[in-house]
C-alpha cells in the first residue's frame, strides 16, 4: 500500500525467497545501505510481529519454519540457504528453530479432514518452486499417525509462467531481439537484461546493478533506441508491480477463459492485447514438462503407482492453471483430487506440526 501511494519514498522487493539458495546474491542497496538476505529476512518478520500486535506471543518457545524440498535458481545451495533462516531468526532469540517441507506442513492441514486411512499425494505451487511429499495418514487409538513414504521437487511454479508471459509479450517491445552497433558489427542485444526484467526477484534490485548502468548506455548505438528508452523509463518509474498486477490478472483469467485481455498502460497501444490459453501453454510447455518430471521422480523414487494413492491435495494459485491440473487429472480419478486453503495451508500445517511430541521425525536440516 505504501508503494502504491508513495512509490517514490520505498523500494518494492518481491519473491526475495528466491535469493535464499542463491551464493550470487549478496545483497542489495536501499537507499544507500547495503542489506543481504538475512536482514531482508529480519525486517520481514519485524514487520510480521508489528502487524500481528497482540496476537504474537509473549513467549515463543518453538517457531517452525517451512522449507521447499528443492530451493528456487539455477544452482541453489540449500545448506547456504538454512544457514541464512538460521542467522535471521536467531536475531529473535527463539530457543527452537526447526524446518519442515512445506508439502508436508500442507499434508497436515489436508489431513485434518480425511475421514478415513489414506496415502495422500501432495502437490504445492509456490512461486518459485513446486514441491511434491507422499505421506500416509492412519487413526490409532484415536491419535492421528502420520508415516513419511517420499519428497521431491523441482524449482519452476507461477514466477516461471510469469517470465514466459513477459518474455514473450513484454520483452519484444522493449527491445528484446533488436540490434545495435559495436564499432563495425551488428549485435543483437544482450538477453540477460531480458531475464533479470522477467523474475520477479531480479527485478526488484534491476534499478541498483551495473546490468542497468550497461542497459542505458546501449541506447546511443541502438537501431531502435524507442525500445531501449521505453524499457529504461520501466524501470526508472518502478513499474515492476503494477507488470506484475497485469500479468498475474491474466494468468488468472486464463485459468477459466481461452483468451483474456493483457492490459499494462506503461506500455503505450503495445500494452493492450488479446492472448489466447492456447499460446500460453505453448509458452509454459517447458516448465510443465519438469512439473511433471518431479511428479513421475516421487513416484518412481517410493515404487508408488497412481492406483495406491487415495487422495491427491493440490494447494498453491498456480494449481488452477488447467495445464497444470490436466497432469493429475489424466492419472487420478477426479473424485481423488481436492484443492484449497491456498493462502493458510502451509501456515495452519506448520502449526499442528509444531504442536506434535514426534516434531523431529518431520524436521529437515
Amino acid at each position: 500500500r505504501q508503494f502504491i501511494d508513495n512509490p517514490g519514498e520505498c523500494r518494492f522487493l518481491q519473491s526475495i525467497k528466491t535469493f535464499a539458495a542463491s551464493a550470487l546474491f549478496q545483497g542489495t542497496l536501499i537507499f544507500a545501505k547495503r542489506h543481504n538476505f538475512e536482514d531482508l529476512m529480519e525486517v520481514f518478520i519485524r514487520r510480521l510481529r508489528n502487524y500481528a500486535g497482540d496476537s504474537w506471543p509473549s513467549e515463543v518457545s518453538r517457531i517452525v519454519t517451512g522449507r521447499p524440498v528443492h530451493f528456487a535458481g539455477a544452482s541453489p545451495d540449500p545448506v547456504l540457504a538454512t544457514e541464512r533462516y538460521n542467522e535471521a531468526l536467531s536475531r529473535f532469540g527463539f530457543p527452537e528453530i526447526h524446518y519442515v517441507y512445506e508439502p508436508v506442513a500442507a499434508a497436515f492441514y489436508f489431513a485434518q479432514n480425511l475421514k478415513q486411512d489414506a496415502t495422500v499425494l501432495v502437490a504445492d505451487f509456490g512461486g518459485g518452486t513446486t514441491d511434491y511429499s507422499l505421506i500416509r495418514f492412519e487413526t490409532v487409538a484415536g491419535k492421528l499417525i502420520a508415516t513419511p513414504i517420499g519428497h521431491s521437487g523441482v524449482g519452476v511454479a507461477g514466477d516461471h509462467f510469469d517470465y514466459r508471459m513477459i518474455d514473450n509479450i513484454v520483452a519484444p517491445q522493449i527491445g528484446k531481439g533488436s540490434h545495435f552497433k559495436s564499432f563495425d558489427k551488428i549485435l543483437e542485444v544482450p538477453s540477460n537484461y531480458y531475464s533479470s526484467f522477467g523474475r520477479w526477484n531480479q527485478l526488484s534490485i534491476f534499478k541498483t546493478t551495473r546490468e542497468f548502468e550497461d542497459l542505458k548506455k546501449l541506447v546511443r548505438t541502438s537501431l531502435e533506441p524507442e525500445k531501449l528508452e521505453i524499457f529504461i523509463d520501466l524501470i526508472d518509474h518502478d513499474e515492476g508491480y503494477p507488470l506484475y498486477q497485469a500479468v498475474s490478472a491474466t494468468k488468472m483469467a486464463l485459468s477459466t477463459s481461452e483468451e483474456a485481455p493483457f492490459d499494462f498502460a506503461p506500455l503505450g497501444r503495445g500494452g493492450h492485447r488479446s492472448i489466447k490459453r492456447s499460446d500460453f501453454e505453448g509458452w509454459i510447455a517447458e516448465d510443465l514438462a519438469r512439473i511433471e518430471g518431479a511428479l513421475d521422480d516421487v513416484l518412481e523414487k517410493t515404487e508408488t503407482k497412481p492406483a495406491d494413492i487415495d487422495k491427491v491435495f493440490l494447494t498453491g494459485g498456480t494449481s488452477f492453471v488447467p495445464a497444470v491440473r490436466r497432469i493429475f487429472t489424466e492419472r487420478f480419478e477426479r473424485d481423488r483430487i481436492e484443492s484449497g486453503g491456498e493462502l493458510l495451508s502451509i501456515a495452519h500445517g506448520l502449526a499442528l506440526i509444531g504442536e506434535r511430541d514426534d516434531i523431529s521425525q518431520w524436521t529437515v536440516q
